[in-house]
C-alpha cells in the first residue's frame, strides 16, 4: 500500500520496550495487589512520576500520548487515599480508623461517556468497597443522593458540577470539606470560550472546597502541549503546575503516510477502510461530518468482503446504539468503523490495527489524538492522513515536515474573557458572596467587575461584600459550552421512532424542512422542523440528491481595538456582530454533486456578538483596477475564503472554529473589506492570533492562491466547504492580483 501513487510521503517511528519502574512505597500493598490483578504488572515511568508528585501535594499535568497511561498515575494517589483513609498517615489504632477524616476525589471530563467508561476503569483497579459514582444529567436522584452522602470518588463532568454541585453546595458541605483530589481529564479539550467557562467552573470548585476546609490537589492528563505548564496553571487557576511529558511506555512501530485521494476523498476513504478491514485489521476511519461518516461507512460497504463487519458511530446517536457499538468494537465483531471525533475521546478502543484521517482535523494536536488510538497495545500501528481538497491540506502535502517534525500548537485559554468572568462571579456571589478577599480565586480584575456587575442591578454591594439578591438561579444564566438550549429530536413520522439528535444551533442547516438526513446506511427526508417542541420530522426515502443549506451575513463593526499597517493596507482587530440566516437549500446530485435546484427558505435570524480580524482595499487600489462591484466582491470573496482556510496553520484552530465575510463595499468601512472572525460567543481568542501573524497568514494565503494549479478555482484554494452561499461568485486570479497588491 505505501507503495500506491496516492502516497505522496512516509514516516516511520522505530519500536520502544517501554521503562517500567517499582510501585511507589507509599502505595498500599493491597492496592498494588489489585492492580496487579487487574493485569497491570508495574507501572512506567511517567506513571510514578505523576503520581508521587500527587501524592505529595504538588499539582501535575501528564502530557503523554494517547495510550500512555496516563489514567493509572492520577488513580494510585486516590486508590491509597481510599484505602488508607488520611494519605501517608500510618492510623494504629481502631478508634482512629474509625474517626479518621474521610478523603473524598472528583474526576471531571468533557463528555459523559468518557466519566462513565473511567468509572469502569477505577472500578476494576481500586480497593472492591470503593464508593465510586458516575453523575451525569442521567442520574436519578437515588444516584445522585449516593453520590453526596456516600461516594468517596466521583466522576463527572463540568456542566453537572456547574448546574447542580456548586448551587447546591450545602449539601455538598460533606464531600467538598474532605476534596483531596481534582482530576481535569482530557484539559486539552478545555479551549477557547468553553475553557475559559470551564476555568471558572474550577475556580469556584476550589473556592467552596477552602470554604469548608479543604485544599485540593489537581492532576490533569492532556495531550501534549508546548506551554503545558502555563496552560494547565491558567485552567485551574493556581500554579506551579509539574509538567510530565517524557512517555515511558512501550510502543509498536508506527508508520504514518500522507495520502492524495486518486478519486474523491470520501471514495479513497471508504476503499481504504474496506481493503483494511478485509485484511483482518481493525480500522477506524476519522471523518469531519456527521453526513460523511455515514457515507464513508455505506461506501466501504458495499465494496467490502464482510460488509457488517463496518458500521458507522457519531454524535447524534441514542445511547443504546452506541454502547452496542462500542461492545461490538471491544469483541472484535465490528472491524471497520467510519466515526466523527466523537470517538476520538470517551470509548477505551485499545485494539485498533490502524487509523484513516479523512482530512486534515485542523490541528495537530487533533490529528495525534486520532493517531493514537492505533497501536495502544504495543502493536504495530498504520496511520493514513488522506488530504481533502482544501488550501490547508494541500499546503501540508507540499510541506510534510509540518505533520510529522513540528510541534503540536500552544493551547489557548482566556480565562480573564469579561463576558464568560463576569457571570461566573453573579454565580459565585450566589454560593457565597464576593468580597476583596476573592482575588485569589478570580484574579485582580475581579474588584472591579463586582462593582460593574453592582452599577448594572446585578449584585448588591454591601460594605464591601457583594450579594445576589435576585429569586433565580445565576448559573442559569450561563452556557458553559455555548450550544444553547436542548438539542432537537429526529422522529420517524410514520413509527414515532427517534432516530437521533442535533444540536439547535445545527438545526437550521441540517435538518430545516426539505433537508436529506442521513442515519446508520437510513436516507430521510425532513418534513417538519417544529423549535418550539425541539422536534424535527422525517420520513424514509431514497433520494438522488443530498441538500446544501444556503445563508446570508451582515457583520458590523462594534468596536476597533487596535490596527497597524501591511504593505498597502490596513488590518484592524475588535468586536463585531454578525447577523445570519438560512435563507434556502441546493439540492445536489448525489453523484456528480451538480446542483439541480434551489429551494427558498423562511428561517429565523441569528445575531452573534464576536470578535474579529479585518483588511480593507484602499481606495487608491480599487481604482487603479477600475474593477465593477461585483468583480471586486468576487475577488475578494475568494481572498477570503483562501485565508480562513489556511488560518490554522498559524492559529490552533480548525476552519470550523472561525468564519469570514467579505463585501465589496461595507457600510462602516466605506471600502471593500474582508473580515476573519470567531466562531464563538465573546471570541476565543483565534482572531486575535490571527491579527498578531496577519504577515505570515496573508503571504501564505497568497502563495497557495498562485501556486494551486487549477485554472479557476477548486476545493485546494478558493472552494470552501462551509461557504454560506454554496461557492458562487469567486474569482481565483483576481483575488491572487488583489492580494499581491495589497500585501
Amino acid at each position: 500500500m505505501l507503495n500506491r501513487d496516492e502516497v505522496t510521503a512516509v514516516s516511520q517511528r522505530e519500536p520502544s520496550p517501554g521503562t517500567p519502574v517499582v510501585w511507589p512505597a507509599w502505595l498500599p500493598p493491597e492496592a498494588a495487589e489489585r492492580i496487579v490483578a487487574a493485569g497491570i504488572p508495574a507501572p512506567w515511568a511517567h506513571q510514578a512520576a505523576f503520581a508521587d508528585a500527587l501524592f505529595h501535594g504538588q499539582h501535575a499535568i501528564a502530557c503523554t500520548p494517547t495510550g500512555s497511561g496516563k489514567s493509572l498515575g492520577y488513580l494510585m494517589p486516590i486508590v491509597a487515599a481510599a484505602v488508607h483513609g488520611e494519605v501517608g498517615v500510618e492510623v494504629d489504632s481502631t478508634r482512629a480508623r474509625l474517626t479518621r477524616p474521610r478523603h473524598t476525589a472528583l474526576y471531571l471530563s468533557p463528555t459523559k461517556a468518557l466519566a462513565h467508561d473511567q468509572a469502569r476503569a477505577a472500578a476494576a483497579l481500586g480497593p472492591r468497597t470503593w464508593r465510586i459514582s458516575a453523575l451525569d444529567g442521567d442520574s436519578d436522584e437515588a444516584e445522585r443522593r449516593f453520590a453526596r452522602d456516600h461516594a468517596t470518588f466521583i466522576l463527572t463532568n463540568p456542566d453537572m458540577l456547574h448546574f447542580s454541585v456548586l448551587p447546591h453546595h450545602q449539601r455538598w458541605a460533606r464531600f467538598l470539606g474532605s476534596l483531596r483530589y481534582i482530576v481535569v481529564d482530557e484539559a486539552h479539550r478545555y479551549q477557547g470560550i468553553f475553557g475559559a467557562h470551564v476555568a471558572q467552573v474550577i475556580r469556584r470548585l476550589r473556592r467552596l472546597a477552602a470554604q469548608y476546609g479543604a485544599e485540593p490537589t489537581v492532576a490533569l492528563s492532556s495531550a501534549t502541549a508546548p506551554n503545558a505548564g502555563e496552560f494547565a496553571e491558567a485552567l485551574i487557576g493556581v500554579g506551579p503546575v509539574r509538567v510530565i511529558d517524557e512517555d515511558a511506555s512501550p510502543s509498536g512501530r508506527r508508520t504514518v503516510a500522507l495520502w492524495r485521494p486518486e478519486k474523491s476523498l470520501r471514495d479513497d476513504t471508504a476503499r481504504l477502510l474496506a481493503g483494511l478491514t478485509d485484511e483482518g485489521r481493525q480500522v477506524i476511519a476519522f471523518v469531519a461530518s456527521r453526513q460523511g461518516a455515514e457515507l464513508v461507512s455505506m461506501g466501504a460497504q458495499e465494496v467490502a468482503k464482510e460488509p457488517l463487519k463496518i458500521a458507522s458511530y457519531r454524535g447524534g446517536y441514542l445511547a443504546y446504539d452506541r454502547r452496542e457499538l462500542e461492545a461490538a468494537l471491544h469483541s472484535g465483531e465490528l472491524r471497520g468503523l467510519a466515526s466523527t471525533n466523537a470517538l476520538e475521546l470517551g470509548v477505551d478502543v485499545a485494539g485498533m490495527d490502524a487509523v484513516l484521517v479523512s482530512g486534515y482535523p485542523g490541528k495537530l494536536a487533533s490529528f495525534w489524538q486520532q493517531a493514537g488510538r492505533a497501536g495502544r497495545r504495543g502493536q504495530d500501528a498504520l496511520v493514513v492522513l488522506l488530504a481533502r481538497e482544501n488550501p490547508l491540506d494541500a499546503y501540508l502535502l507540499e510541506h510534510p515536515e509540518l505533520i510529522f517534525d513540528a510541534p503540536v500548537e500552544r493551547a489557548v485559554l482566556h480565562p480573564e474573557n469579561p463576558r464568560v468572568l463576569g457571570p461566573h462571579l453573579a454565580a459565585a456571589a450566589q454560593e457565597l458572596p464576593l468580597s476583596a478577599a476573592d482575588e485569589r480565586w478570580f484574579g485582580p480584575s475581579t474588584p472591579a467587575l463586582a462593582e460593574a456587575l453592582a452599577q448594572q442591578g446585578v449584585l448588591r454591594d454591601r460594605a464591601g461584600r457583594f450579594f445576589w439578591t435576585r429569586p433565580d438561579r445565576a448559573v442559569d444564566f450561563i452556557d458553559l459550552r455555548a450550544i444553547g438550549e436542548r438539542p432537537i429530536d429526529i422522529i420517524e413520522r410514520s413509527t414515532g421512532r427517534v432516530v437521533g439528535t442535533v444540536d439547535m444551533a445545527a438545526a437550521d442547516r441540517t435538518v430545516h424542512p426539505g433537508a436529506v438526513y442521513l442515519h446508520q446506511g437510513e436516507t430521510f427526508v425532513v418534513d417538519e422542523l417544529d423549535r418550539p417542541e425541539h422536534q424535527a420530522f422525517v420520513s424514509a426515502a431514497r433520494p438522488r440528491y443530498y441538500t446544501q443549506a444556503q445563508s446570508a451575513f451582515d457583520i458590523e463593526i462594534l468596536r476597533e481595538v487596535e490596527r497597524k499597517r501591511l504593505g498597502n493596507t490596513e488590518v484592524c482587530r475588535g468586536d463585531v456582530r454578525l447577523d445570519s440566516q438560512v435563507t434556502a437549500y441546493l439540492r445536489r446530485d448525489e453523484v456528480t454533486h451538480d446542483v439541480w435546484d434551489t429551494t427558498p427558505l423562511d428561517m429565523p435570524r441569528h445575531r452573534l456578538t464576536t470578535q474579529a480580524v479585518w483588511w480593507t482595499v484602499p481606495a487608491h487600489i480599487a481604482g487603479r483596477l477600475g474593477w465593477a462591484e461585483l468583480r471586486m466582491g468576487a475577488a475578494a470573496h475568494a481572498m477570503e475564503h483562501t485565508a480562513i482556510g489556511l488560518l490554522p496553520a498559524f492559529a490552533p484552530c480548525d476552519r470550523w472554529d472561525i468564519g469570514g465575510v467579505s463585501t465589496a463595499l461595507h457600510a462602516d468601512t466605506g471600502l471593500c473589506t474582508i473580515f476573519v472572525h470567531d466562531g464563538m460567543e465573546g471570541g476565543s481568542g483565534f482572531a486575535h492570533r490571527g491579527y498578531e501573524v496577519i504577515e505570515d497568514w496573508l503571504a501564505a494565503t497568497l502563495d497557495r492562491l498562485e501556486r494551486c494549479g487549477c485554472l479557476e478555482g477548486c476545493p485546494a484554494c478558493v472552494v470552501s466547504p462551509k461557504c454560506g452561499n454554496a461557492n458562487q461568485v469567486l474569482n481565483k486570479a483576481d483575488a491572487a492580483e488583489l492580494l499581491s497588491l495589497l500585501i
